[in-house]
């Protein structure tokens, strides 16, 4: 593989990975929160990890596969930076709910209700589409997706246990993590 593709790769997961390092989290322990949504963690590092399974360093992406993975890196870096910005202090690594935490619908959460997944998403996808084989690559989507699943189904339930109504008229008006399906 190419060095530019090394390199497109290393900035983008650093891009991607800088606003978390630099967010400022509430320092006071969540109000609620439901350690079961590690388990989602747990699939989507297994799927990121899928991802460099492949023999990547002897092959070359095709120009399509490299274009579409820029694309994918560019938009998981610009959502995981509009998402933690429009957080705030609110964003944290376990599914919790502090004390006096708003429901944030501004900024890419117009859009989406859980931006920094469609990020990952992004992610995942600029990442597979230079390097890793097709089956691998589907493998790695689908045990992603599962991950995804279990913490969206988690913070919707937090979410909605804390905002009701207003909530549920989001979570119908707005989609989960990817644009356009509901």
């Amino acid at each position: 593989m190419p060095a530019y593709a090394y390199a497109v790769l290393a900035v983008g997961w650093l891009a991607w990975v800088a606003p978390f390092l630099l967010a400022k989290r509430n320092p006071e322990a969540p109000a609620q929160l439901d350690r079961r949504a590690r388990w989602g963690i747990a699939l989507q590092c297994i799927a990121y990890a899928l991802l460099w399974q492949g023999r990547f360093w002897t092959a070359s992406p095709s120009k399509w596969r490299f274009a579409l993975s820029v694309f994918f890196q560019g938009m998981s870096v610009v959502l995981s930076w509009t998402s933690t910005w429009a957080l705030g202090r609110q964003w944290r690594l376990d599914a919790g709910l502090s004390a006096d935490h708003e429901l944030v619908t501004a900024g890419a959460y117009r859009f989406v209700r859980h931006p920094i997944y469609c990020s990952m998403l992004c992610l995942l996808l600029g990442t597979g589409f230079m390097i890793t084989p097709w089956v691998l690559f589907l493998l790695s989507t689908g045990v992603f997706i599962a991950g995804t699943e279990i913490r969206v189904r988690i913070e919707d339930k937090l979410l909605a246990s804390r905002f009701g109504e207003r909530f549920r008229k989001y979570q119908q008006s707005v989609p989960g993590y990817v644009p356009f399906v509901r």
